[in-house]
């Protein structure tokens, strides 16, 4: 009986232990499953964080048209910086940058699809040409033969006509470099578009660096004696997506004249110094301090809407020509540019119709343009700049728009 009782007892007493054993099992492997789990959270947390940080740039579809598929472009650098690129239009669609916070935000205006970048709207984002801004008259005379272009803005002819290059898909590819990554864009402009002679091969590169340099190069040639003019109508609101207007930002921007204009906006081959005008933004003034004086330019623009003919150091260096300072946000953006002139624009005609980004509407002065450029109606005015090319030349400029804080 004892050793009967024995055995009861220790068959008893293994099971309780195995029991225990197997639940002591049983919890480390939860134990090692969580400590596993988190592992690999942690890890994928780190990647993403590494990611983020890294020069990059990717491609996704953004939307069929009639002229093909439409590619969005995203460059990322290693602070943060984003900025996308569709190539309808070679439309910027974003631009975000932190402020002084850490925040990041969108500075530019847009839509969030296609569909409302094919509707009419103000060239949002896009690159204009053949010829930016406005001829007057919408004509132009080259060795002796008069050129008539579409009339698109009253009696004149504004950023190459009906259908310029902002209402064409461009070819596009990646670039991927040490230092920068870009998208490359080419269109072919045929003679006679929008009454412009000589088949124009135009060619552009978008560029992001590590030091919040957004870069665009131009080039183009031509088989003909031609004219071209090319420059990027982005609207800039450094306060971000939902900022109300852009009076407050401060603009400095090196001219000592513009190109006095009519009524309709087109030069009158005068240059006006802006010493002692609402005109004068060699040291940096908040956009509207000035903006509705009783001064006869102001009256004709509603606004700001004039060529600033740039003191440059050099013919043809890219140089600082200008600056927008938001003090709100800290957001400061540098303008540098090859160019001899800037169209400062202040966004005087958007009036609230169009709902851009998150359902906000672009109202007055919600938005400002610096558009690096030859003068408007350089055709016509042998006293400006020349804008003519020739076949075996080769028109090339830079802009850069440089985003620090302050």
């Amino acid at each position: 009986m004892l050793t009967l009782h024995f055995s009861f007892y220790n068959q008893q007493n293994f099971g309780l232990m195995r029991s225990g054993a197997i639940r002591l099992f049983t919890l480390g492997l939860f134990l090692c499953i969580c400590m596993f789990i988190s592992s690999c959270k942690s890890s994928s947390q780190s990647g993403t964080e590494n990611m983020e940080q890294v020069l990059s740039i990717s491609a996704k579809p953004y939307g069929q048209m009639d002229q093909g598929q439409v590619t969005e472009y995203t460059m990322v650098n290693e602070k943060g910086m984003i900025v996308k690129i569709i190539n309808y239009g070679a439309i910027i669609t974003n631009i975000m940058v932190p402020d002084r916070e850490g925040a990041i935000d969108d500075v530019v205006l847009g839509f969030d699809n296609l569909e409302d970048y094919l509707a009419p709207h103000p060239f949002f984002g896009a690159v204009v040409g053949r010829y930016g801004n406005r001829i007057g008259g919408a004509q132009f005379e080259l060795d002796g033969i008069t050129y008539t272009l579409a009339k698109n803005n009253g009696e004149n002819h504004l950023h190459g006509g009906v259908k310029g290059f902002d209402k064409y898909l461009w070819q596009s590819d990646t670039i991927k470099e040490a230092d920068r990554v870009g998208v490359h864009m080419i269109r072919t402009s045929p003679d006679m578009e929008e009454g412009y002679p000589g088949t124009l091969e135009v060619s552009l590169t978008y560029w992001l660096d590590n030091n919040n340099n957004l870069g665009i190069d131009y080039e183009a040639n031509s088989d003909k004696p031609t004219i071209c003019n090319l420059t990027n109508h982005s609207y800039f609101n450094l306060g971000g997506a939902n900022a109300a207007d852009v009076l407050s930002h401060e603009v400095m921007i090196k001219s000592e004249t513009i190109t006095a204009v009519d009524a309709g906006l087109i030069p009158t081959g005068d240059l006006l110094p802006v010493e002692g005008t609402p005109f004068d933004f060699r040291q940096p003034v908040a956009i509207g301090a000035r903006i509705d004086d009783n001064h006869q330019q102001i009256g004709l623009g509603g606004g700001y809407d004039h060529n600033f003919v740039i003191r440059r150091e050099t013919p043809s260096d890219l140089e600082l020509i200008a600056s927008v300072f938001d003090r709100n946000s800290g957001r400061y953006m540098e303008v540098l540019s090859k160019e001899p002139g800037v169209q400062f624009y202040s966004g005087n005609f958007l009036d609230g119709s169009l709902t851009g980004k998150n359902g906000k509407q672009y109202v007055k002065r919600s938005g400002l343009c610096l558009e690096t450029q030859h003068f408007p109606d350089s055709p016509n005015k042998p006293s400006f700049p020349s804008v003519r090319l020739d076949p075996g030349e080769i028109y090339e400029t830079s802009t850069v728009y440089r985003f620090s804080l302050k």
